[in-house]
C-alpha cells in the first residue's frame, strides 16, 4: 500500500475512534464508524445498542443510513467504511448489501467478527483491510470491559 494511501487510512479511522470515544461516553461498547467518499465523511455512526434498546444499533449500521441519506440512494459505490473494530456478520452483510467498495477496521474480533464465518459475506468487489490504528482500537476495547469487571 502506498504512504499516502496508509496516512489517508490513518486519517478517517482517528475519525472512527473519535465516535467511538463518544459511544464511549454514553456507556455504550466503544465501536465507532465513518464511510467516507472521495476525500469527504458523508455519513458517522457508533454504537446506541444500549441507548436504542436496539440490539441492530451498531456503529456501522449507523454510518451506513447517514452515508445512503448524504448520498440520496442505497449504494454506498466509491464509499470506504472505517471502523475501530472488525464488523461482524450482521453489518458485513449490511455492508454486502449497500456494494461499498472498501471496508477498513482496526482490530479485530475473534469472536463475533465476520471472519469467524465460512465464505464470502462481502460483495464480491469489496476490498477489505485490517489493522490500521489497531493498538489504539483494541485498547478502547480493553479499558472499557477491563471496567465492568
Amino acid at each position: 500500500m502506498e504512504k499516502n494511501s496508509i496516512e489517508t487510512d490513518k486519517k478517517f479511522m482517528r475519525f472512527a475512534i473519535e465516535e467511538a470515544r463518544r459511544a464511549l461516553k454514553e456507556q455504550e461498547v466503544p465501536i465507532g464508524a465513518v464511510v467516507v467518499c472521495g476525500d469527504r465523511v458523508i455519513g458517522r455512526g457508533h454504537n446506541l445498542v444500549e441507548t436504542l434498546c436496539d440490539a441492530t444499533a451498531h456503529a456501522e449500521m449507523q454510518a451506513i443510513t447517514a452515508a445512503a441519506t448524504t448520498l440520496g440512494g442505497k449504494y454506498l459505490k466509491g464509499c470506504t467504511l472505517y471502523v475501530t473494530v472488525e464488523p461482524c456478520i450482521m453489518c458485513a452483510g449490511a455492508l454486502a448489501w449497500s456494494q461499498i467498495d472498501r471496508v477498513v477496521y482496526g482490530a479485530a474480533d475473534p469472536k463475533r467478527g465476520y471472519s469467524t464465518v465460512q465464505g464470502r459475506i462481502f460483495h464480491p468487489k469489496t476490498v477489505v483491510e485490517s489493522g490500521v490504528l489497531q493498538e489504539e482500537c483494541e485498547a478502547l476495547m480493553r479499558d472499557f470491559f477491563k471496567g465492568l469487571r
